[in-house]
């Protein structure tokens, strides 16, 4: 008879037995439903008034210059205010910049009659400075929420819900669209509204005790000096960065669906959908194989496929393997986010977990809105399709690149940090 200890099987469903992780993933759910289904229905809204990519450009822009602007000040109340608060104040925000694109979209105000896309651009730069404060508050409280032994399961499951809710938002907003601007817009403050109702059901938690008091100068440099310094989470971070800066062709898609593939606001929305639909497959396949052993190989893999499937989807002309590419790519996107979670939430220490959520969000969440502009840029000054192939080569590059320099990316192992 042997004394060893038994391992005890892997449970997929680890995260979810717990109560309070229930109630944050339907927040995270319906609020990532809400803007997911605005910024399918602004894109189409601008494309529509202006039939020009450059203008699908702008409205990332418009987003990420505010949200970079105060990202990092934003990081830093993360971690010396209440997570739950600032959760609150910045939903109930986003209620309001939503029910003000839904009257300036009605015949009755005639703003956007009289204005144009003026007054879009800036209640999206609005949007912009709220999603500082949420990006580092939600990843900040998941951690309090879920023990350290289940991150990256609870990583993997948040991943499942955002994802989730992309496709619901993509696919409802874009049928949405066939029924009026303003009726879609107030669709969102309902699903909005349902995040801030699960966000009410979670406890607050106390933050985390500082080892002694920081100036604000003092407080962001200790959180970007620990970015920096750490080589394995400023590289995971780098490789995102680039994929989306580069990568990204989501931005451009009213363009694809109404020039090259030729379909309506319904089909237009399943194309934002897609990458979301193989996100979530992909997310059941981690939640069952969890990517520890090997996550640094898997990562620079996972990345690469992503560049070759973004330029086969800009060589697709045909609906139905457009949808397939970009499915594609958002599986294999989906490994980069789950193995880039679980390190952040793995190697930062708890009472700096606001001011690096920031960094990140700097680094991943603005390079969306930031690559969007970049795709209509490249797509005014190369046409639409050579862009977006433009894009996936330099992701790949940066794959090769990252990998020579890197070796410490290379041979990454979540097991060791756990």
């Amino acid at each position: 008879m042997t004394n060893e200890a038994v391992p005890k099987p892997h449970d997929p469903f680890a995260a979810l037995r717990l109560r309070e992780f229930s109630f944050f993933i339907c927040a995270r759910f319906f609020l990532t439903l809400g803007i997911q289904m605005q910024s399918v229905v602004v894109g189409w809204q601008v494309y529509s008034l202006t039939k020009d990519v450059l203008s699908l450009g702008y409205i990332g822009l418009a987003e990420a210059l505010p949200f970079i602007a105060l990202s990092f000040f934003s990081g830093h109340i993360a971690d010396i205010v209440s997570r739950k608060r600032i959760i609150v104040v910045s939903t109930l925000a986003l209620i309001i910049a939503t029910g003000f694109l839904a009257w300036f979209s009605s015949d009755a105000s005639g703003v956007i009659h009289r204005l144009g896309t003026m007054p879009i651009y800036i209640i999206i730069g609005i949007s912009g400075l709220i999603r500082s404060f949420l990006g580092p508050s939600f990843p900040s409280w998941l951690a309090q929420i879920v023990p350290r032994s289940h991150y990256t399961n609870a990583a993997t499951w948040n991943s499942t819900v955002w994802h989730s809710g992309f496709i619901a938002g993509n696919a409802v907003g874009g049928l949405l669209c066939i029924y009026g601007i303003t009726q879609a817009y107030c669709a969102v403050l309902g699903m909005v509204g349902l995040s801030l109702l699960f966000v009410s059901l979670i406890g607050d938690k106390p933050l985390p005790v500082k080892e002694k008091v920081e100036s604000l100068r003092e407080s962001l440099a200790v959180g970007i000096n620990f970015v920096f310094k750490n080589k394995i989470i400023l590289g995971a971070l780098s490789l995102d960065l680039f994929a989306v800066l580069f990568g990204g062709a989501v931005a451009m898609l009213p363009a694809f669906a109404d020039k090259i593939l030729k379909v309506g606001s319904t089909e237009f929305g399943f194309l934002r959908a897609a990458p979301a639909i193989g996100a979530v497959l992909m997310a059941f396949i981690l939640a069952y194989i969890p990517q520890k052993k090997n996550a640094g190989r898997n990562l620079l893999l996972a990345i690469t496929g992503f560049g070759i499937a973004t330029i086969l989807f800009a060589l697709s002309t045909n609906f139905y393997l457009s949808l397939f590419l970009l499915a594609l790519t958002g599986a294999f996107d989906n490994v980069s986010v789950v193995i880039r979670h679980s390190i952040l939430q793995l190697m930062t220490p708890d009472n700096m977990r606001g001011r690096v959520s920031a960094v990140n969000n700097i680094f991943i969440g603005s390079s969306n809105e930031i690559g969007g502009f970049e795709s209509g840029v490249t797509a005014r000054l190369m046409g639409l399709a050579p862009s977006v192939i433009f894009g996936g080569i330099m992701t790949i590059i940066v794959v090769l690149f990252t990998a020579k320099v890197s070796p410490e990316i290379r041979k990454m192992n979540l097991k060791e940090i756990e």
